[in-house]
């Protein structure tokens, strides 16, 4: 009439182990859509303004030197003027923000 324990408890196995991981993979699925997939986002688009850098971009770098772009070197790295005659060399990916783009030059 009634269930020994030992029964009961072989019956609830498979699907204890399958209640007990759904909190994980909520877990996972929430951090995945509020942490990992917008830093994926942020970083695809800071790679793709770094990478349409060119010559007169004003730009904002990571140290808070705000300047223009003088050259850009294949090799990653910027040449940005900071004051009249004063340019310093910078890492692209140093590069914060750019505050205004040019126009690129008519053929």
């Amino acid at each position: 009439m009634f269930a020994t324990p030992a029964y009961a408890q072989a019956a609830g196995g498979a699907m204890g182990a399958v209640t007990s991981l759904m909190p994980l993979i909520l877990i996972f699925a929430i951090m995945y859509f509020l942490l990992i997939r917008p830093q994926q986002k942020k970083l695809k688009e800071h790679k793709t303004m770094v990478e349409a850098l060119r010559r007169g971009d004003q730009v904002l770098t990571q140290g808070g030197i705000l300047g223009k772009v003088v050259k850009v070197a294949e090799d990653g790295i910027i040449e940005v003027e900071i004051a009249e005659g004063v340019k310093v060399k910078v890492m692209k990916h140093t590069v914060a923000q750019v505050m205004s783009k040019t126009e690129p030059a008519a053929a």
